[in-house]
C-alpha cells in the first residue's frame, strides 16, 4: 500500500514540475526516440548478383514477379521501425558476369547492409582484425566501404541518406 501511494505521489510532483514546459525539440531537431547509438547493421540494403544476361534477367522479374526495374535494379521501398513516416530503400540488382565489382570475393553475390554509424564500425572493424576493403566513399546518398568476412564473402556496408533516394524519383517495388 505504501508503495503505491509513493508511485502516485512522485507520478503527480512529476507532472507538476513539467507543467508549463516546453517539451519539444529544439528547433532543427527532429522528434524522434532516443536511439541507441551503438555503431552497427539496422537492416539489409541491398542484394546483389552476377547474371549472363543481366537486362533479360531483370525483364524478366519485372515480367513475372512485378519489379520496378530500372538501370539500376529495383529498389524496395519500406519504413522505418523507429520512424514510420520515413521510407527507407533495400536495392535489387543483377550485374553483368564480367563484373569486378565483387572482387576479391569469388561468389556470384554481394549483400549490402544498411548501417548506423560507419565511420566508429570501421575503427571497431580495424580493432578487431577484419579487412577493410577500401576507405569510406561519400556520396550525396549515403557512406560505403566494403569488408571481407572470414569466408571471403566481399560485404558492402551503407550508412544511407534515404530522403536523397527519395527525391531521385525512381519507381520502387512495394
Amino acid at each position: 500500500m505504501r508503495i503505491s501511494a509513493l508511485l502516485i505521489l512522485c507520478l503527480l510532483l512529476t507532472q507538476a514540475c513539467n507543467q508549463g514546459k516546453d517539451t519539444s525539440p529544439a528547433e532543427g531537431q527532429e522528434n524522434h526516440p532516443v536511439l541507441d547509438t551503438t555503431p552497427r547493421v539496422t537492416g539489409i540494403g541491398g542484394i546483389f548478383f552476377k547474371s549472363t544476361d543481366r537486362d533479360t534477367l531483370k525483364n524478366w522479374y519485372a515480367h513475372n514477379l512485378g519489379l520496378s526495374v530500372d538501370t539500376y535494379g529495383s529498389p524496395f521501398e519500406f519504413r522505418n521501425a523507429n520512424d514510420p513516416d520515413e521510407v527507407n530503400y533495400l536495392n535489387w540488382d543483377a550485374f553483368p558476369d564480367s563484373t569486378d565489382y565483387f572482387d576479391p570475393s569469388e561468389k556470384e553475390f554481394m549483400i549490402n547492409y544498411r548501417v548506423y554509424n560507419l565511420r566508429a564500425l570501421v575503427e571497431k572493424f580495424e580493432a578487431n582484425g577484419v579487412v577493410v576493403l577500401d576507405s569510406i566513399s561519400e556520396y550525396e546518398y549515403g557512406k560505403f566501404v566494403h569488408i571481407m568476412d572470414p569466408e571471403g564473402n566481399k560485404i558492402e556496408l551503407w550508412e544511407p541518406v534515404d530522403s536523397v533516394l527519395s527525391a531521385f524519383g525512381r519507381k520502387s517495388t512495394k
